[in-house]
């Protein structure tokens, strides 16, 4: 019973430290808000104009047929690069929605960068 508790106060914590970020962070069209989730299997990104509520773009790595590790993140973020850029987008707010800016949403933001959209 302590495993599911340690899990929802997890879950309860990255949903505060979101709420928190978003009070900050808003996108739109010109500079869309790109926002990642990650699970124990996949990542998955979007772009998001907020004036409008409108996705501009999404990607996940599960329609890639990758994982949720670094390399795959980086892989993701690359094609998600080229996704905005086709977009004509070249510059956005990164929401690591609630995550710790360490390991797979690092790597996504510096692969992001690497090809060469600006945060």
């Amino acid at each position: 019973m302590s495993r599911i508790k340690d899990l929802a106060k997890k879950v309860a914590l990255r949903i505060k430290r979101k709420k928190r970020v978003r009070a900050n962070i808003f996108g739109t069209a010109e500079k869309p808000r790109v926002s990642i989730f990650k699970s124990n299997k996949y990542i998955s990104a979007q772009a998001i104009n907020d004036v409008e509520g409108r996705t501009l773009a999404a990607i996940s790595s599960q329609t890639m047929g990758l994982s949720g590790n670094k390399e795959s993140a980086v892989k993701v973020a690359a094609e998600f690069a080229s996704k905005l850029k086709a977009a004509g987008i070249e510059t956005v707010v990164y929401d690591r929605n609630g995550y710790l800016y360490h390991g797979v949403v690092a790597a996504f933001a510096d692969a992001l960068r690497e090809n060469g959209i600006k945060l």
